[in-house]
Protein backbone atom coordinates (compact mmCIF):
# COMPACT_ATOMS: atom_id res chain seq x y z
CA UNK A 1 0.00 0.00 0.00
CA UNK A 2 1.42 3.64 -0.38
CA UNK A 3 1.57 5.65 2.66
CA UNK A 4 -1.22 7.93 1.51
CA UNK A 5 -3.77 4.55 1.58
CA UNK A 6 -2.30 2.88 4.23
CA UNK A 7 -2.82 5.83 6.31
CA UNK A 8 -6.53 6.21 5.21
CA UNK A 9 -7.23 2.27 6.32
CA UNK A 10 -6.13 3.12 9.50
CA UNK A 11 -8.04 6.45 9.77
CA UNK A 12 -11.40 5.92 7.79
CA UNK A 13 -11.33 2.29 8.49
CA UNK A 14 -9.98 1.13 11.68
CA UNK A 15 -13.44 -0.75 12.31
CA UNK A 16 -11.75 -3.63 10.05
CA UNK A 17 -8.82 -4.44 12.44
CA UNK A 18 -10.64 -3.48 15.35
CA UNK A 19 -13.10 -5.89 15.22
CA UNK A 20 -10.56 -8.73 13.17
CA UNK A 21 -12.79 -8.75 9.89
CA UNK A 22 -11.30 -9.23 6.67
CA UNK A 23 -13.78 -7.70 4.09
CA UNK A 24 -13.41 -9.44 0.36
CA UNK A 25 -17.00 -8.16 -1.02
CA UNK A 26 -16.29 -4.52 -2.76
CA UNK A 27 -18.17 -6.25 -5.73
CA UNK A 28 -20.97 -6.52 -3.56
CA UNK A 29 -20.60 -3.52 -1.57
CA UNK A 30 -18.26 -0.61 -0.88
CA UNK A 31 -16.93 0.13 2.96
CA UNK A 32 -18.31 3.85 4.09
CA UNK A 33 -15.08 5.85 5.33
CA UNK A 34 -15.81 6.95 8.53
CA UNK A 35 -15.84 10.77 7.60
CA UNK A 36 -18.68 10.08 5.58
CA UNK A 37 -21.36 9.36 8.33
CA UNK A 38 -19.52 11.90 10.61
CA UNK A 39 -20.22 14.76 7.97
CA UNK A 40 -23.83 13.49 6.76
CA UNK A 41 -24.84 13.30 10.40
CA UNK A 42 -22.75 17.08 11.30
CA UNK A 43 -25.59 18.10 7.96
CA UNK A 44 -28.66 17.13 9.20
CA UNK A 45 -27.80 17.76 12.40
CA UNK A 46 -27.01 21.11 11.63
CA UNK A 47 -29.65 22.03 8.45
CA UNK A 48 -33.76 21.77 8.00
CA UNK A 49 -34.41 19.77 4.52
CA UNK A 50 -37.69 19.50 2.94
CA UNK A 51 -39.19 17.81 -0.11
CA UNK A 52 -37.40 19.56 -2.76
CA UNK A 53 -39.85 19.86 -5.02
CA UNK A 54 -41.24 23.82 -3.51
CA UNK A 55 -40.16 27.06 -3.31
CA UNK A 56 -39.79 26.89 0.69
CA UNK A 57 -36.14 27.91 2.39
CA UNK A 58 -36.30 24.48 3.29
CA UNK A 59 -37.09 22.91 0.04
CA UNK A 60 -34.61 25.08 -1.90
CA UNK A 61 -32.26 24.24 0.59
CA UNK A 62 -32.43 20.45 -0.35
CA UNK A 63 -32.68 21.30 -3.86
CA UNK A 64 -29.09 23.06 -3.42
CA UNK A 65 -27.66 19.91 -1.82
CA UNK A 66 -29.12 17.46 -4.66
CA UNK A 67 -27.83 20.07 -7.62
CA UNK A 68 -24.13 20.36 -5.81
CA UNK A 69 -24.65 16.42 -6.12
CA UNK A 70 -24.94 16.42 -9.75
CA UNK A 71 -21.95 18.71 -10.33
CA UNK A 72 -19.86 16.79 -8.35
CA UNK A 73 -20.46 13.78 -10.32
CA UNK A 74 -20.11 15.25 -13.03
CA UNK A 75 -16.93 16.71 -12.23
CA UNK A 76 -15.82 13.20 -10.70
CA UNK A 77 -16.34 12.12 -14.27
CA UNK A 78 -15.36 14.85 -15.90
CA UNK A 79 -18.36 15.05 -17.98
CA UNK A 80 -19.13 18.20 -19.45
CA UNK A 81 -22.31 19.34 -17.77
CA UNK A 82 -23.70 20.77 -21.66
CA UNK A 83 -22.98 17.47 -22.71
CA UNK A 84 -24.32 15.23 -19.51
CA UNK A 85 -26.88 15.00 -17.43
CA UNK A 86 -27.05 13.02 -13.91
CA UNK A 87 -30.15 11.32 -13.01
CA UNK A 88 -30.10 10.13 -9.73
CA UNK A 89 -31.81 7.02 -9.35
CA UNK A 90 -32.01 4.29 -6.50
CA UNK A 91 -29.41 1.65 -7.85
CA UNK A 92 -27.55 1.03 -11.37
CA UNK A 93 -30.31 -1.56 -11.96
CA UNK A 94 -32.96 1.49 -11.90
CA UNK A 95 -30.67 3.70 -14.13
CA UNK A 96 -30.16 0.36 -16.50
CA UNK A 97 -34.32 0.40 -16.83
CA UNK A 98 -34.93 3.96 -17.38
CA UNK A 99 -32.86 3.30 -20.62
CA UNK A 100 -34.54 0.53 -21.13
CA UNK A 101 -38.40 1.27 -21.00
CA UNK A 102 -37.73 4.67 -23.12
CA UNK A 103 -34.79 3.40 -25.94
CA UNK A 104 -36.82 3.60 -29.14
CA UNK A 105 -36.69 -0.27 -29.83
CA UNK A 106 -38.28 -0.92 -33.03
CA UNK A 107 -38.68 -3.65 -35.57
CA UNK A 108 -35.52 -3.47 -37.92
CA UNK A 109 -33.30 -1.82 -34.73
CA UNK A 110 -31.48 -4.33 -32.66
CA UNK A 111 -29.94 -4.63 -29.39
CA UNK A 112 -26.34 -6.45 -28.87
CA UNK A 113 -24.62 -7.26 -25.56
CA UNK A 114 -21.47 -9.57 -24.28
CA UNK A 115 -22.53 -12.34 -23.01
CA UNK A 116 -21.10 -11.12 -19.70
CA UNK A 117 -23.35 -8.51 -18.12
CA UNK A 118 -25.37 -8.37 -14.38
CA UNK A 119 -28.89 -9.43 -14.93
CA UNK A 120 -29.94 -5.63 -14.71
CA UNK A 121 -28.44 -5.22 -18.55
CA UNK A 122 -29.50 -8.69 -19.86
CA UNK A 123 -33.03 -7.58 -18.90
CA UNK A 124 -33.30 -4.91 -21.26
CA UNK A 125 -33.84 -7.36 -23.88
CA UNK A 126 -37.15 -8.16 -22.85
CA UNK A 127 -37.96 -4.56 -23.71
CA UNK A 128 -36.69 -4.82 -27.08
CA UNK A 129 -38.26 -7.77 -27.92
CA UNK A 130 -41.16 -6.80 -26.87
CA UNK A 131 -41.19 -4.10 -29.70
CA UNK A 132 -40.15 -6.20 -32.32
CA UNK A 133 -36.28 -5.70 -32.17
CA UNK A 134 -33.59 -8.05 -32.72
CA UNK A 135 -31.62 -9.26 -29.67
CA UNK A 136 -28.47 -10.95 -29.93
CA UNK A 137 -25.31 -12.04 -27.45
CA UNK A 138 -21.96 -11.86 -28.56
CA UNK A 139 -19.38 -14.87 -26.93
CA UNK A 140 -16.71 -15.23 -24.56
CA UNK A 141 -13.16 -16.70 -25.07
CA UNK A 142 -11.84 -18.87 -22.36
CA UNK A 143 -10.65 -16.08 -20.40
CA UNK A 144 -14.14 -14.63 -20.45
CA UNK A 145 -13.23 -11.72 -22.46
CA UNK A 146 -15.42 -11.37 -25.31
CA UNK A 147 -13.96 -12.75 -28.03
CA UNK A 148 -12.75 -10.75 -31.05
CA UNK A 149 -15.72 -8.43 -30.33
CA UNK A 150 -14.14 -5.40 -33.53
CA UNK A 151 -14.77 -8.75 -36.01
CA UNK A 152 -17.99 -9.69 -33.98
CA UNK A 153 -20.28 -6.90 -33.69
CA UNK A 154 -22.21 -6.52 -36.73
CA UNK A 155 -22.78 -3.61 -38.95
CA UNK A 156 -26.53 -2.60 -38.71
CA UNK A 157 -27.95 -2.45 -41.91
CA UNK A 158 -31.05 -0.32 -41.23
CA UNK A 159 -31.72 3.39 -40.22
CA UNK A 160 -33.68 2.32 -36.55
CA UNK A 161 -32.10 3.06 -33.58
CA UNK A 162 -29.49 0.24 -32.39
CA UNK A 163 -28.10 0.22 -28.79
CA UNK A 164 -24.78 -2.20 -27.55
CA UNK A 165 -24.21 -2.61 -23.91
CA UNK A 166 -21.38 -4.13 -22.26
CA UNK A 167 -19.60 -3.72 -18.59
CA UNK A 168 -16.64 -1.75 -18.19
CA UNK A 169 -15.70 -4.06 -15.59
CA UNK A 170 -17.24 -7.96 -15.38
CA UNK A 171 -19.12 -8.25 -11.62
CA UNK A 172 -18.08 -12.14 -12.37
CA UNK A 173 -14.42 -12.29 -13.18
CA UNK A 174 -12.90 -9.09 -12.89
CA UNK A 175 -12.63 -8.61 -16.61
CA UNK A 176 -11.68 -5.30 -17.79
CA UNK A 177 -13.53 -4.83 -21.17
CA UNK A 178 -12.13 -2.14 -23.51
CA UNK A 179 -13.45 1.47 -23.02
CA UNK A 180 -12.04 1.76 -26.80
CA UNK A 181 -15.19 -0.20 -27.92
CA UNK A 182 -17.04 3.20 -27.19
CA UNK A 183 -16.21 4.56 -30.42
CA UNK A 184 -15.61 0.96 -32.44
CA UNK A 185 -19.73 1.15 -31.61
CA UNK A 186 -20.47 4.32 -32.63
CA UNK A 187 -18.60 4.17 -35.74
CA UNK A 188 -20.84 0.76 -36.66
CA UNK A 189 -24.00 2.87 -36.03
CA UNK A 190 -24.56 2.16 -32.37
CA UNK A 191 -25.85 3.81 -29.12
CA UNK A 192 -23.95 2.56 -26.44
CA UNK A 193 -24.68 1.81 -22.60
CA UNK A 194 -21.98 1.19 -20.04
CA UNK A 195 -22.35 -0.53 -17.21
CA UNK A 196 -19.88 0.83 -14.79
CA UNK A 197 -20.91 -0.27 -11.73
CA UNK A 198 -18.48 -2.36 -11.03
CA UNK A 199 -15.28 -0.94 -12.57
CA UNK A 200 -15.71 3.05 -10.88
CA UNK A 201 -14.91 1.64 -7.57
CA UNK A 202 -11.23 1.36 -8.43
CA UNK A 203 -11.07 3.18 -12.01
CA UNK A 204 -10.69 6.41 -12.78
CA UNK A 205 -13.09 6.85 -15.80
CA UNK A 206 -13.25 10.05 -18.16
CA UNK A 207 -16.15 10.70 -19.70
CA UNK A 208 -13.65 13.80 -22.30
CA UNK A 209 -12.02 10.90 -23.42
CA UNK A 210 -14.97 8.54 -23.95
CA UNK A 211 -18.17 9.49 -24.61
CA UNK A 212 -21.18 6.64 -24.27
CA UNK A 213 -24.62 7.68 -24.34
CA UNK A 214 -25.61 5.96 -20.95
CA UNK A 215 -23.31 5.02 -18.01
CA UNK A 216 -24.76 3.39 -14.76
CA UNK A 217 -23.17 3.36 -11.69
CA UNK A 218 -24.22 3.04 -8.04
CA UNK A 219 -22.88 4.99 -5.55
CA UNK A 220 -22.64 2.25 -2.56
CA UNK A 221 -20.90 0.29 -4.36
CA UNK A 222 -18.40 2.94 -4.89
CA UNK A 223 -17.93 4.08 -1.26
CA UNK A 224 -20.67 1.90 0.77
CA UNK A 225 -22.92 4.53 1.46
CA UNK A 226 -25.77 5.85 1.09
CA UNK A 227 -27.45 2.99 0.12
CA UNK A 228 -30.35 3.26 -2.28
CA UNK A 229 -28.72 5.73 -4.91
CA UNK A 230 -27.32 5.24 -7.93
CA UNK A 231 -27.13 7.41 -11.23
CA UNK A 232 -27.76 7.09 -14.87
CA UNK A 233 -24.78 9.65 -16.57
CA UNK A 234 -26.41 10.42 -19.82
CA UNK A 235 -25.81 12.45 -22.78
CA UNK A 236 -27.74 15.29 -23.40
CA UNK A 237 -28.64 15.06 -26.58
CA UNK A 238 -29.40 10.71 -26.21
CA UNK A 239 -32.12 11.41 -23.65
CA UNK A 240 -34.12 13.42 -25.85
CA UNK A 241 -34.17 10.89 -28.34
CA UNK A 242 -35.58 9.11 -25.43
CA UNK A 243 -39.51 8.14 -25.23
CA UNK A 244 -40.61 8.30 -21.59
CA UNK A 245 -43.21 5.86 -21.51
CA UNK A 246 -45.34 7.39 -18.36
CA UNK A 247 -44.85 10.94 -16.30
CA UNK A 248 -44.90 11.09 -12.06
CA UNK A 249 -44.44 13.73 -9.65
CA UNK A 250 -42.01 16.06 -10.25
CA UNK A 251 -41.24 14.89 -13.51
CA UNK A 252 -43.38 17.34 -15.59
CA UNK A 253 -44.24 21.23 -15.69
CA UNK A 254 -47.66 20.36 -15.80
CA UNK A 255 -50.32 17.72 -15.96
CA UNK A 256 -53.82 17.94 -16.83
CA UNK A 257 -56.69 15.56 -16.04
CA UNK A 258 -59.47 17.43 -17.29
CA UNK A 259 -57.25 17.76 -20.88
CA UNK A 260 -55.38 14.50 -20.55
CA UNK A 261 -52.10 16.30 -21.14
CA UNK A 262 -48.56 16.94 -19.37
CA UNK A 263 -45.85 18.58 -20.36
CA UNK A 264 -42.03 17.04 -19.19
CA UNK A 265 -39.44 19.13 -17.53
CA UNK A 266 -36.60 19.57 -19.69
CA UNK A 267 -33.77 18.95 -17.48
CA UNK A 268 -32.23 15.61 -15.64
CA UNK A 269 -35.96 16.08 -13.13
CA UNK A 270 -37.84 14.51 -15.90
CA UNK A 271 -36.09 11.63 -15.40
CA UNK A 272 -36.16 11.07 -11.53
CA UNK A 273 -40.04 9.94 -10.61
CA UNK A 274 -41.46 10.91 -7.41
CA UNK A 275 -39.10 12.59 -4.62
CA UNK A 276 -35.66 11.93 -4.90
CA UNK A 277 -34.01 10.83 -1.88
CA UNK A 278 -32.76 13.89 -1.02
CA UNK A 279 -31.07 12.78 2.08
CA UNK A 280 -29.19 10.30 1.13
CA UNK A 281 -27.91 11.91 -2.55
CA UNK A 282 -26.65 15.19 -0.32
CA UNK A 283 -23.97 12.86 1.24
CA UNK A 284 -22.81 11.58 -2.24
CA UNK A 285 -20.34 14.26 -2.53
CA UNK A 286 -18.37 12.88 0.96
CA UNK A 287 -17.93 9.87 -0.86
CA UNK A 288 -16.45 11.45 -3.77
CA UNK A 289 -14.37 13.90 -1.26
CA UNK A 290 -12.57 10.15 0.03
CA UNK A 291 -11.71 8.90 -3.69
CA UNK A 292 -10.80 12.22 -4.98
CA UNK A 293 -8.41 12.18 -1.63
CA UNK A 294 -7.22 8.69 -2.01
CA UNK A 295 -6.64 9.33 -5.73
CA UNK A 296 -8.75 7.25 -8.56
CA UNK A 297 -5.48 6.17 -10.28
CA UNK A 298 -3.50 5.54 -7.00
CA UNK A 299 -6.45 3.54 -6.14
CA UNK A 300 -6.32 1.71 -9.24
CA UNK A 301 -2.78 0.82 -8.75
CA UNK A 302 -3.13 -0.31 -5.50
CA UNK A 303 -5.94 -2.67 -6.36
CA UNK A 304 -4.37 -4.24 -9.24
CA UNK A 305 -0.95 -4.60 -7.11
CA UNK A 306 -2.88 -6.36 -4.44
CA UNK A 307 -4.93 -9.04 -6.93
CA UNK A 308 -1.98 -9.70 -8.87
CA UNK A 309 -0.26 -11.02 -5.64
CA UNK A 310 -3.43 -12.94 -4.94
CA UNK A 311 -3.98 -14.32 -7.90
CA UNK A 312 -0.26 -15.69 -7.86
CA UNK A 313 -1.16 -17.09 -4.33
CA UNK A 314 -4.44 -18.88 -5.99
CA UNK A 315 -2.50 -20.23 -8.52
CA UNK A 316 -0.01 -21.76 -6.41
CA UNK A 317 -2.04 -23.85 -4.40
CA UNK A 318 -1.68 -27.15 -4.34
CA UNK A 319 -2.32 -30.88 -2.63
CA UNK A 320 -0.45 -33.25 -1.38
CA UNK A 321 -0.42 -34.63 -4.61
CA UNK A 322 0.17 -31.82 -6.46
CA UNK A 323 -2.87 -31.35 -8.19
CA UNK A 324 -4.17 -27.37 -8.23
CA UNK A 325 -6.89 -26.40 -5.17
CA UNK A 326 -8.00 -23.70 -7.04
CA UNK A 327 -9.90 -23.36 -10.28
CA UNK A 328 -9.69 -19.88 -11.23
CA UNK A 329 -12.61 -18.58 -13.70
CA UNK A 330 -11.24 -15.58 -16.23
CA UNK A 331 -7.69 -14.57 -16.16
CA UNK A 332 -5.21 -16.10 -14.14
CA UNK A 333 -3.31 -12.84 -14.16
CA UNK A 334 -3.85 -9.47 -13.83
CA UNK A 335 -3.43 -8.15 -17.35
CA UNK A 336 -6.84 -5.85 -18.29
CA UNK A 337 -8.79 -7.20 -15.25
CA UNK A 338 -9.41 -5.66 -12.00
CA UNK A 339 -10.07 -7.29 -8.38
CA UNK A 340 -12.84 -9.45 -8.41
CA UNK A 341 -11.91 -12.84 -8.84
CA UNK A 342 -13.95 -15.88 -9.30
CA UNK A 343 -13.46 -19.21 -8.31
CA UNK A 344 -14.07 -23.30 -6.90
CA UNK A 345 -11.79 -24.92 -4.71
CA UNK A 346 -11.37 -28.36 -5.80
CA UNK A 347 -10.45 -31.76 -3.90
CA UNK A 348 -7.10 -33.67 -4.90
CA UNK A 349 -8.97 -35.51 -7.44
CA UNK A 350 -10.10 -32.10 -9.41
CA UNK A 351 -14.16 -32.26 -8.02
CA UNK A 352 -15.32 -28.90 -6.69
CA UNK A 353 -15.76 -28.56 -2.77
CA UNK A 354 -19.34 -27.17 -2.04
CA UNK A 355 -18.84 -23.39 -2.37
CA UNK A 356 -21.35 -23.32 0.55
CA UNK A 357 -18.86 -24.57 2.58
CA UNK A 358 -15.68 -22.70 1.61
CA UNK A 359 -18.41 -19.67 2.51
CA UNK A 360 -19.29 -21.15 5.86
CA UNK A 361 -15.65 -21.91 7.09
CA UNK A 362 -14.96 -17.45 5.72
CA UNK A 363 -17.92 -16.74 7.90
CA UNK A 364 -16.36 -18.61 10.84
CA UNK A 365 -12.99 -16.75 10.29
CA UNK A 366 -14.59 -13.55 10.17
CA UNK A 367 -13.81 -13.35 5.91
CA UNK A 368 -16.53 -11.82 4.18
CA UNK A 369 -16.83 -13.10 0.78
CA UNK A 370 -19.53 -13.86 -1.57
CA UNK A 371 -20.66 -17.47 -2.92
CA UNK A 372 -23.50 -17.87 -5.95
CA UNK A 373 -23.71 -16.85 -9.55
CA UNK A 374 -23.09 -13.48 -9.17
CA UNK A 375 -26.49 -12.64 -11.01
CA UNK A 376 -24.02 -12.67 -13.96
CA UNK A 377 -25.59 -15.98 -16.29
CA UNK A 378 -23.46 -15.93 -19.81
CA UNK A 379 -20.07 -15.50 -18.02
CA UNK A 380 -21.28 -18.17 -15.62
CA UNK A 381 -22.74 -20.15 -18.68
CA UNK A 382 -18.95 -19.51 -19.81
CA UNK A 383 -17.03 -20.17 -17.47
CA UNK A 384 -18.76 -23.32 -16.36
CA UNK A 385 -18.69 -24.31 -20.07
CA UNK A 386 -22.22 -25.52 -20.27
CA UNK A 387 -23.68 -26.91 -23.39
CA UNK A 388 -26.03 -24.61 -24.91
CA UNK A 389 -28.19 -27.42 -26.58
CA UNK A 390 -27.94 -29.60 -23.66
CA UNK A 391 -28.85 -26.65 -21.32
CA UNK A 392 -31.84 -25.38 -23.19
CA UNK A 393 -33.32 -28.81 -22.78
CA UNK A 394 -33.04 -29.24 -19.31
CA UNK A 395 -34.70 -25.84 -18.72
CA UNK A 396 -37.60 -26.86 -20.89
CA UNK A 397 -37.57 -30.45 -19.31
CA UNK A 398 -37.87 -29.33 -15.34
CA UNK A 399 -41.41 -28.02 -14.96
CA UNK A 400 -41.39 -24.39 -13.58
CA UNK A 401 -42.82 -25.19 -10.19
CA UNK A 402 -40.10 -28.33 -9.69
CA UNK A 403 -37.27 -26.09 -10.63
CA UNK A 404 -33.85 -25.56 -8.71
CA UNK A 405 -30.53 -25.07 -9.72
CA UNK A 406 -29.56 -28.66 -8.06
CA UNK A 407 -31.89 -29.92 -10.23
CA UNK A 408 -30.71 -28.25 -13.47
CA UNK A 409 -27.07 -29.17 -12.42
CA UNK A 410 -28.58 -32.61 -11.92
CA UNK A 411 -29.78 -32.61 -15.36
CA UNK A 412 -26.52 -31.39 -16.79
CA UNK A 413 -24.51 -34.13 -15.42
CA UNK A 414 -23.37 -32.69 -11.91
CA UNK A 415 -22.03 -28.96 -13.80
CA UNK A 416 -21.18 -26.32 -10.94
CA UNK A 417 -23.86 -23.85 -10.63
CA UNK A 418 -21.67 -21.71 -8.65
CA UNK A 419 -18.62 -20.24 -7.75
CA UNK A 420 -16.61 -17.92 -4.63
CA UNK A 421 -15.97 -15.06 -5.65
CA UNK A 422 -13.29 -12.25 -3.85
CA UNK A 423 -13.31 -8.92 -4.48
CA UNK A 424 -10.72 -5.90 -3.25
CA UNK A 425 -11.08 -2.63 -2.78
CA UNK A 426 -9.61 0.89 -1.92
CA UNK A 427 -9.09 -0.80 2.13
CA UNK A 428 -7.40 -3.83 1.17
CA UNK A 429 -4.63 -4.13 2.69
CA UNK A 430 -1.67 -7.37 2.28
CA UNK A 431 -3.06 -8.71 5.50
CA UNK A 432 -6.64 -9.75 4.26
CA UNK A 433 -4.89 -11.48 1.26
CA UNK A 434 -2.50 -12.89 4.15
CA UNK A 435 -5.96 -14.31 5.76
CA UNK A 436 -8.48 -15.60 3.18
CA UNK A 437 -4.80 -17.69 1.60
CA UNK A 438 -4.57 -19.21 4.96
CA UNK A 439 -8.50 -19.95 4.64
CA UNK A 440 -8.07 -21.61 1.50
CA UNK A 441 -4.76 -23.96 3.07
CA UNK A 442 -7.64 -25.38 5.82
CA UNK A 443 -8.99 -27.21 2.51
CA UNK A 444 -5.81 -29.06 1.20
CA UNK A 445 -6.03 -32.52 0.94
CA UNK A 446 -9.85 -32.50 1.69
CA UNK A 447 -12.19 -34.82 -0.21
CA UNK A 448 -15.82 -34.29 -1.63
CA UNK A 449 -18.17 -36.25 -0.75
CA UNK A 450 -20.24 -38.20 -3.60
CA UNK A 451 -22.61 -36.48 -2.98
CA UNK A 452 -21.01 -32.51 -3.13
CA UNK A 453 -20.08 -32.48 -6.96
CA UNK A 454 -21.87 -29.28 -7.35
CA UNK A 455 -22.54 -25.87 -5.57
CA UNK A 456 -26.44 -25.06 -4.77
CA UNK A 457 -25.41 -21.45 -3.20
CA UNK A 458 -27.30 -19.57 -6.17
CA UNK A 459 -30.61 -21.15 -4.58
CA UNK A 460 -30.93 -18.43 -2.38
CA UNK A 461 -32.30 -15.87 -4.67
CA UNK A 462 -32.40 -13.11 -1.97
CA UNK A 463 -28.47 -12.49 -1.84
CA UNK A 464 -27.46 -9.51 -2.63
CA UNK A 465 -25.91 -9.33 -6.10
Amino acid sequence: MTSAISELRVREYARLDESGHVYLDYTGSGLYADSQVQRHAALLHDEVLGNPHSLSPTSEASTAHVENARRRVLRFFNADPARYAVIFTSNATSAAKLVAEAYPFAAGGTFVLTADNHNSVNGIREFARSRGAATSYLPLDPDLRAAALPERLPRPDTPRPHLFAYPAQSNFSGVKHPLEWIDLAHQRGYHVLLDAAAYVPTNPLDLTAFDPEFVIVSFYKMFGYPTGVGALIARVEALRQLQRPWFSGGTVRFASAQNQLHLLKDNAEAWEDGTPDFLAIAAVPFGLDVLEQAGMTSVREHVLGLTAALLAELRGLRHDNGQPLVRIYGPADDRMRGGTIAFNVLDPGGRLLNSDDVQAAATAANISLRSGCFCNPGAAEHAFRYDGPQSRACLEAIPAPDFTLQRFSDCMGGVPVGAVRASLGLPTNRADITRLVELLHTFRNRSAAADQGVDTACERLSRTP
